[in-house]
C-alpha cells in the first residue's frame, strides 16, 4: 500500500514505497534557516510514525524482532537522502582548479576549506611533530577527525595541498616533494566540501570522481556505507591516528566481525560479529542521518538493525545533532552523537552505542603470552603468566617471553628431565584455544602430567574434563570463569620461600626441593662475583680513557663507526666504490648485488641496487633501514650504510667471501660433511630466532633459502637480505595478495590469502633444513618429471625406515641423528602454520635437547 508523505505546507502526498508495509504518516520538519546563516539549501529531518492499528510488519524474517517501521525509516534516511545532499550541494562552495591551502600559523588556523555550514572542514590539522591532512567536524576545544590521508605517513612541516590545474589533489613542498591525496581514475574540475562531512572531487559533467567517503579509515558518517569486503581500521592511539590493531570487517559472506589488526578471518582471531554470515549474500553497513547503524542487501530487501537506539533528529531552532561511528583505539566500535545547541562550535558528546563494555573481551588487547584483567577503575591491566616477563615494562600490552628456559626439555639425549619442571596452575584464566594434542575425560592431575612429560607442551587448558596442550605464543589471553590453565615453568631456579605473588590467581606446585647447602654456596659465590666484577670494571675504565682517542682515529681511518655502523652514503660515493657497478655478485628479488670497495680504508663491501621500491617518503626508508642496521648478531650479514638519494636506493653491506650455501651444497665437486652441514644449520636456526623473538620489532624475512644464506671466511653462515621484505611491501604482515619470495620455498598461506607470520619463516626453513639433508634442490624431483616434492619424499623414507637413501653413497651419519633432523624438518613443513614449531624449539630438536614425537605428512598424505 502506499504511504502518506505530508510536505511542510501541509499537502498530503501518495507515495508507493515498493514493499508490503504498514500505512506510514512521514513529517519533515524543516530546520530554520537562521540558525546556519552560511546554508543555502536546507536538508529535512524525518520522522515515521506507523499508522494506529496497523498490523506490524517486517521486511525480512530476520527483522521480526526490530520495530516495523525502523528499517523504512533508516532506507529512506541511508539511501535516498545521500545523493540528493551532495547534488544540492554540489554548486555550493566549489573549490577551483589551482586551489591551495597551507598550515599557516603553527595552529593550522585558517588551513581549511569549509562545508557551506561550517561543520566540517577539509585541510591541514595539528599533530605531534607538525600537521596532517584530513576531515573533521568542528567541535570545540578539539577537532574531532573523521578522516586522515596518508594516515601511516610522517606529518609534514611545510608545503601546500592544492587543487592542480590537471585536476589532481595533492600535497607538494620545495625540491619537487610531493604526495597524492585523491587517486580518482580522471582529472577533476572542481571540489567541495559537503555538509555531509565528505569531500569530493567533480569532473566537468558534475560528476563524483573521487570522495573520502569512498575509503574510510576508522570512521564512517551519516549517508557513508562500509561495502562488502570493506575495513576500517582502528587508530594507533587517541593523539596517533596512524593506523591501530584491531579492524573491523564488512565480510563478503554477509557478517560483520571484529579482528585483531593482523590477523586470519578466522573465528579464533574473531571477538564480535552480527551474525549474519548466513544471508546468502553481500550486505553494506551503513549510517543513517538519524544516527542508526544497520545493515542492508539484496536490493534494500534485507536490512537487520546493528544499534538499538532510538535516533535523535536536530530539533528546535537552535540545536542540531551530529553523529558519527568510529573503531576507536581500543578495539571498540562506538556510536557517537555531538549536540549543537545555539549555533555554537561547542558540543555535548554522547556514546550511543557501542560493541563491548569489557575490553578484556576485545582480543589483542594483550599480546602475546600475556593475559588481561580488568583492573578497578575498568580499565584493563595486562599481566605476565609465572616464569614469564614483559618484553617491555614500559609496554605491557606488547606481551610477554620466558624469563628462563623453563618449559622446554633438557640435555640427556633427548631424555624428558621431568623433575626439573613443575606445572603452575592458574585458576580462571582462559588463553584462545589452539591445542596440538587433546586428551578427553581427563583429571586436572592427569592433565598436568601430560603436559609434563610431554617436551612440545608449554601449557595446557582445562576445561570440564577435556585437556588441550598448548605451544607458544599463548594468545588473547583473559580472566574467566570455569577455566583453568597449566603453566610449565622451571623448578631449579626455585627457592622454598618464593611464593608467587597475591592476587596472580595461580599457585606453584613443585617437583623438586632446593638444598640449603647448595643455596648458601650460590649466595657466597654471587657475593664474590660482584665484588670481582666492581674492582675489574673500575680497572677497565682507567684503561678505557687512555685509549680512547688512540681508537676513535683508527675507526675515523676506516671509514666506518664499530660502534655505531650504519652512515649514509652519496650515490657518487657508492658509484665509484663499486667502479660504475661493473662486478655483478648476483642477482635476486630486491635487487643486484655489486662488490665494491669503499675509498676510505680500502674496505670491500657488497652494493645491493633496491630495484622494485615502494613509493615512500625519505624519512620512512631511513627509518626502516636503521631498524635492519641495529640488528646484531652473528648469523647476520651486517648491513654497513644505505644510499637514499634521489629515486637511489642502495644498501651496503659486508662482504661475504665464500659464497651461498646454494653454491655450497648444489654446485661443489663433493658434498660438505655432515658435521658441517649440521652446524650451518643450526646457524641459520639461530638467525631466525634473532629475527622472530629476540627484536623488540618481529623481522620476517619472506624469501628464506640457499641463495639468501651466505657464507662467511670461517664458514659461518649468515641470512642475508632480511628487513627487506618490509622494505619493498610496508604492510606485509597484513597483506592478503601479492606472494613474495622463491618458488619451491613458499609456505602454503601465500596461496590461500592468509597473513604472513613468522611461521611462514619457519616452513621455508624446513625446505633448506632438508636440501641440507640431502644436498640436493629442493625442485629436483618435480623438474625431473616425478609428481612428488621432496619434502614428500623424505617423509616416505622416514615412514619406510630407508633415511640412508637420502644420504651420499658412502656417507655414513648416526641413525638417531638423521631421524631426529629429518622429523624436525618435517615439523617445520607442516601445512598449518599452528602446527610448526618455534625456531627456539627447532634449536633444541637440532641439538638433542627435546624429544620429537612422529610428525604426520607434511601434505594430504594417505
Amino acid at each position: 500500500p502506499p504511504s502518506s508523505i505530508r510536505w511542510p505546507n501541509g499537502e498530503a502526498r501518495r507515495h508507493h514505497l515498493g514493499n508490503p508495509v504498514a500505512t506510514t504518516t512521514v513529517f519533515f520538519p524543516w530546520t530554520n534557516p537562521k540558525s546556519r546563516p552560511q546554508q543555502r539549501t536546507f536538508t529535512p529531518s524525518l520522522t515515521i510514525f506507523p499508522h494506529p492499528g496497523t498490523p506490524h510488519r517486517s521486511f525480512h524474517p530476520s527483522m521480526a524482532a526490530a520495530p516495523p517501521f525502523l528499517p523504512l525509516l533508516l532506507l529512506l534516511l541511508g539511501s535516498a537522502a545521500a545523493p540528493a545532499t551532495v547534488n544540492a550541494q554540489s554548486q555550493l562552495g566549489s573549490i577551483a582548479l589551482g586551489s591551495s591551502l597551507d598550515p599557516g600559523t603553527t595552529n593550522g588556523a585558517g588551513a581549511s576549506w569549509l562545508s557551506p555550514s561550517g561543520r566540517f572542514a577539509f585541510g591541514f590539522y595539528p599533530v605531534d611533530g607538525g600537521f596532517a591532512i584530513g576531515v573533521w567536524l568542528t567541535t570545540a576545544p578539539q577537532k574531532t577527525v573523521v578522516w586522515t590521508a596518508n594516515r601511516d605517513d610522517p606529518p609534514v612541516a611545510d608545503g601546500t595541498l592544492r587543487l592542480t590545474f590537471d585536476g589532481r589533489l595533492l600535497w607538494s613542498a620545495p625540491g619537487g616533494r610531493e604526495k597524492p591525496i585523491s587517486k580518482a581514475g580522471e582529472p577533476g574540475a572542481s571540489a567541495a566540501m559537503l555538509d555531509s562531512g565528505n569531500f569530493v572531487l567533480y569532473s566537468s559533467g558534475n560528476r563524483v570522481v573521487w570522495s573520502t567517503f569512498d575509503s574510510p579509515t576508522d570512521t564512517i558518517l551519516p549517508g557513508q556505507s562500509l561495502l562488502p569486503g570493506g575495513e576500517l581500521r582502528s587508530r594507533a592511539s587517541k593523539l596517533d591516528r596512524s593506523t591501530g590493531k584491531f579492524r573491523l570487517k564488512m565480510q563478503n559472506d554477509g557478517n560483520l566481525v571484529l579482528y585483531p589488526a593482523d590477523t586470519t578471518d578466522t573465528v579464533n582471531d574473531a571477538y564480535w560479529d552480527m551474525g549474519t554470515f548466513l544471508v546468502g549474500f553481500p550486505l553494506t553497513l551503513n549510517l543513517s542521518r538519524g544516527g542508526s547503524l544497520f545493515l542492508s542487501g539484496d536490493g534494500n530487501k534485507y536490512l537487520k538493525n546493528v544499534t538499538q537506539t532510538t535516533p535523535r533528529a536536530s530539533s528546535g531552532d537552535r540545536t542540531e545533532f551530529y553523529y558519527r561511528a568510529t573503531l576507536d583505539a581500543d578495539g571498540i566500535f562506538r556510536l557517537y552523537s555531538y549536540r549543537f545547541d545555539g549555533g555554537t562550535a561547542s558540543s555535548r558528546t554522547t556514546v550511543e552505542w557501542e560493541v563491548l563494555k569489557d575490553r578484556c573481551l576485545v582480543k589483542g588487547t594483550c599480546s602475546h603470552n600475556s593475559y588481561c584483567e580488568p583492573a578497578a577503575d575498568g580499565e584493563p591491566s595486562c599481566l605476565c603468566p609465572p616464569s614469564f616477563e614483559f618484553i617491555d615494562p614500559e609496554q605491557k600490552f606488547a606481551g610477554c617471553r620466558r624469563n628462563s628456559t623453563g618449559g622446554r626439555c633438557g640435555g640427556g639425549g633427548g631424555r624428558v628431565r621431568t623433575a626439573s619442571f613443575s606445572m603452575a596452575t592458574m585458576e580462571n584464566t582462559f588463553w584462545v584455544d589452539q591445542p596440538y594434542a587433546v586428551l578427553s575425560s581427563t583429571s586436572e592431575e592427569e592433565c598436568k602430567a601430560a603436559c609434563l612429560d610431554d617436551c612440545f607442551c608449554e601449557a595446557a587448558l582445562f576445561q570440564d574434563g577435556r585437556c588441550t596442550k598448548q605451544l607458544l605464543p599463548l594468545r588473547y589471553g583473559r580472566k574467566s570463569q570455569n577455566n583453568t590453565a597449566f603453566i610449565k615453568v622451571p623448578t631449579t631456579a626455585a627457592t622454598p620461600d618464593d611464593n608467587p605473588p597475591q592476587g596472580t590467581g595461580f599457585r606453584l606446585e613443585r617437583k623438586k626441593t632446593v638444598r640449603v647447602d647448595v643455596l648458601v654456596i650460590c649466595v657466597v659465590l654471587t657475593i664474590s662475583s660482584v665484588v670481582t666484577f666492581a674492582i675489574s670494571a673500575a680497572l677497565l675504565c682507567r684503561h678505557r680513557r687512555t685509549e680512547l682517542y688512540t681508537r676513535a682515529s683508527g675507526i675515523e681511518a676506516s671509514g666506518l663507526d664499530e660502534e655505531n655502523p650504519m652512515r649514509p652514503f652519496s650515490y657518487q660515493e657508492l658509484e665509484s666504490a663499486t667502479q660504475s657497478f661493473s662486478e655483478e655478485l648476483g642477482k635476486g628479488a630486491f635487487g643486484t648485488v655489486f662488490k665494491g670497495s669503499l675509498a676510505v680504508g680500502g674496505k670491500v663491501v657488497a652494493v645491493k641496487r633496491l630495484d622494485k621500491m615502494v613509493e615512500e617518503g625519505e624519512r620512512e626508508f631511513q627509518r626502516e633501514v636503521r631498524a635492519i642496521g641495529r640488528t646484531h648478531h652473528k648469523n647476520l650479514v651486517r648491513l654497513l650504510g644505505f644510499c637514499n638519494e634521489g629515486s637511489n636506493r642502495l644498501l651496503v653491506y659486508e662482504y661475504m667471501s665464500n659464497g651461498s650455501l646454494a653454491d655450497l651444497l648444489f654446485k661443489g665437486k663433493t658434498n660438505p660433511s655432515w658435521e658441517d652441514r649440521m652446524r650451518i644449520a643450526i646457524d641459520v636456526a639461530r638467525g631466525l630466532q634473532y629475527l622472530h623473538e629476540e627484536l623488540e620489532t618481529h623481522i620476517i624475512h619472506c624469501d628464506i633459502k640457499p641463495q639468501n644464506i651466505l657464507m662467511d671466511t670461517s664458514r659461518t653462515a649468515k641470512i642475508s637480505d632480511f628487513g627487506l621484505a618490509k622494505l619493498l611491501m610496508p604492510d606485509q604482515t597484513r597483506t592478503f595478495t601479492g606472494i613474495r619470495g622463491t618458488r619451491g620455498y613458499l609456505a602454503p598461506e601465500w596461496h590461500r590469502n592468509s597473513p604472513i607470520t613468522v611461521k611462514t619463516d619457519v616452513y621455508s626453513f624446513g625446505v633448506v633444513l632438508l636440501e641440507i639433508v640431502c644436498c640436493r634442490r629442493n625442485m629436483e624431483l618435480e623438474e625431473a618429471g616425478l609428481d612428488v616434492t621432496l619434502a614428500e619424499y623424505v617423509y616416505e623414507r622416514l615412514r619406510a625406515g630407508e633415511l640412508g637413501k637420502l644420504l651420499s653413497v658412502g656417507e655414513v651419519v648416526d641413525e638417531v641423528e638423521l631421524e631426529r633432523v629429518v622429523s624436525a624438518a618435517i615439523w617445520c613443513v607442516q601445512n598449518d602454520p599452528a602446527s610448526r614449531p618455534s625456531m627456539r624449539s627447532v634449536i633444541s630438536m637440532l641439538e638433542g635437547n627435546m624429544e620429537i614425537p612422529v610428525p604426520p605428512p607434511p601434505t594430504a598424505l594417505p
